[in-house]
Order: C-alpha cells, then structure tokens, then sequence
C-alpha cells in the first residue's frame, strides 16, 4: 500500500508541476469565468469553482508533502555520505538538519561570514568551534575509546622484556 501511495504521490508531484497542468488549470477558471453570465453568477456557480478547487489543494498538499519529505531525507541521506566520504570535510555538518534554528543559524552565518572571506580573496578556513571527530580517526589514536565496552577485549600488560 505504502510503495502504492509513493508512486500515486511522486507521479502527481511531476504532473502538476509540468507547464500543461498549469495551462489546463488556467482554462478551466477561464471556461469557469466566462460561464459565469450564462449562470447567472449564481452561488451554485460560485460554489463549483470553491468546492473544487478547495478539495484538489486539500489533497494535493498531502501528495506534495509526501514528495518533498522524501526527496528532502533522500538528500540530506546523500549530503551526510559526502561529507563522511570526504575526510577534510568537518563531520559536525552530518545530521545538522535536527539542530534548532538558533543552531542552525548560528552555523549559517558562520558559514556565509568565511564564504564572503573566501570571496574576497582570503585562504579558506574551518568555522569556529570544536571539529567532530571521526570514529575511524579516534580507532587509530585511541582503540579503547573508540571501541564499545562490550565489544573490548581484556587489557593486557605488556611483558617487561626479558634480559639476556
């Protein structure tokens, strides 16, 4: 039902962003408004256009958010691998998009402060803030912090070497 609904949601996301369906709306409000004298502009008139119009918005809301939801988490899913796939990149970008809009914002306008300083000619350079620290990186400096309590071995001593 669910692959159902995504197929019905995503064609009719395309079709009613396509130039015909906007032409094809235009003219039915033309056929609508010219009609008008002939029924006399009674409410039953007014109300053809009003119920259908009303009821086409209320579902086409759903059927678009649906789209944009998916295609949005699609996105930020892809960004995510980018910047965990490039090793310069600063891994506190990944899963930014659960951060307030305080946070956020604070990050946006660091970001446009170093792109404007980038612009002007200067070395690019990494926003303020501590980096995130990838999991790889702290595996090789530090296996025992890196890796969970209950997948450690036991710690072993090192042997003080014998002399001979």
């Amino acid at each position: 039902m669910e692959r159902l609904f995504i197929r019905f949601a995503t064609l009719t996301a395309k079709v009613a962003g396509k130039p015909w369906t906007f032409i094809a709306c235009l003219m039915i409000v033309l056929i609508w408004a010219v009609t008008g004298p002939i029924f006399r502009f009674s409410e039953t008139w007014q109300l053809v256009i009003n119920t259908g119009t009303t009821i086409i918005t209320f579902l086409m809301v759903f059927l678009i958010q649906n789209t944009q939801n998916r295609d949005g988490a699609a996105m930020q899913a892809k960004l995510d691998e980018l910047v965990y796939a490039v090793k310069k990149a600063d891994a506190r970008f990944i899963g930014i998009e659960h951060l307030t809009e305080r946070e956020l914002d604070k990050i946006l306008e660091e970001v446009e402060h170093r792109a404007q300083e980038v612009h002007a000619g200067k070395p690019a350079r990494a926003i303020k803030g501590k980096p995130a620290v990838r999991a790889e990186d702290v595996e090789v400096a530090e296996p025992r912090a890196a890796t969970p309590a209950a997948e450690r071995k036991p710690a072993t001593r090192a042997r003080p070497k014998a002399s001979t």
